[in-house]
């Protein structure tokens, strides 16, 4: 695991389109394993960006997304396809046939999951898994107590989890109490993980994922294993890391992030 610790948010985001950017330049076919929220809005809106200067070309892309609600349709507002169509995809020249959301309406949810699966393996498996993190340290919606070993599966939503949802569903009672996640097994076997958070609210949840141990109360800790993941973040969402130090001498001293130091430290160097 490997933590970048940005100045800003705005250069947190930068960096992260920019690394699936090249992913994409050097793979056109690349699989990318998109989240949703709003932690990736702006990657998201600089990967458009740079598909409309720079033509960076999403027409070999396929896409799979985490999770998605059940119970609500893919016309919601609040759907993570529709999410997605206002974030990306309707902003990029992705095919919408190799973009993949899990169906939170499907009669057979266990059918549903074991498609999803089958369809991940079937694409050649994921090259690079965009992650947020949970205030609860999940990451897709693999809730506390989650197992490290779980597949895509139907997920109870926590009341916290609901709770920092509700603002875009207009109340509490409007959020679905259930959603269809990747499993954290899932996520593990994707080629490399970037976990992208910023805002000192995500601090203690960074802090537990990436130093402190293994467990699946923070299901996001499960990234320690994982063979390839790089940690994105501010300053404030680095606050509480006690390795900063070592994380900064990395960044600055090993030659594979040196075609980005400029892109992430600019004058702050």
């Amino acid at each position: 695991m490997e933590v970048i610790i940005c100045p800003s948010a705005e250069r947190a985001n930068l960096l992260t389109a920019q690394l699936i950017a090249d992913t994409i330049q050097a793979k056109p076919n690349a699989v990318l394993g998109m989240a949703t929220g709003r932690t990736p809005e702006g990657a998201y809106a600089r990967l458009a960006q740079l598909h409309k200067e720079a033509d960076l070309d999403f027409s070999g892309v396929t896409t799979f997304n985490l999770d998605e609600y059940i119970g609500i349709p893919a016309t919601h507002p609040q759907s993570f396809r529709a999410c997605m169509e206002r974030d990306l995809f309707s902003k990029i020249n992705i095919k919408r046939e190799n973009t993949h959301l899990p169906d939170g309406m499907a009669p057979d949810l266990t059918a549903e999951c074991a498609r999803y699966e089958e369809a991940i393996t079937a694409a050649g498996g994921i090259d690079v898994q965009l992650l947020g993190i949970g205030l609860n340290g999940h990451l897709a919606f693999n809730e506390p107590l989650s197992s490290l070993a779980s597949r895509t599966r139907a997920k109870a939503l926590t009341p916290e989890t609901r709770r920092q949802n509700a603002p875009a569903f207009g109340s509490l009672d409007e959020v679905p109490t259930r959603a269809i996640t990747m499993g954290i097994g899932t996520v593990l076997e994707s080629r490399w993980a970037i976990l992208l958070a910023t805002g000192s609210n995500k601090a203690e949840m960074i802090l537990k994922a990436v130093e402190g141990p293994m467990t699946a109360v923070v299901t996001a800790s499960a990234l320690q294993m994982h063979r390839r993941c790089t940690v994105i973040v501010d300053e404030p969402a680095a606050e509480w890391l006690q390795m900063t130090e070592y994380y900064r001498w990395v960044f600055a001293n090993e030659p594979e992030w040196a075609p980005y130091r400029d892109l992430v430290l600019g004058s702050s160097r």
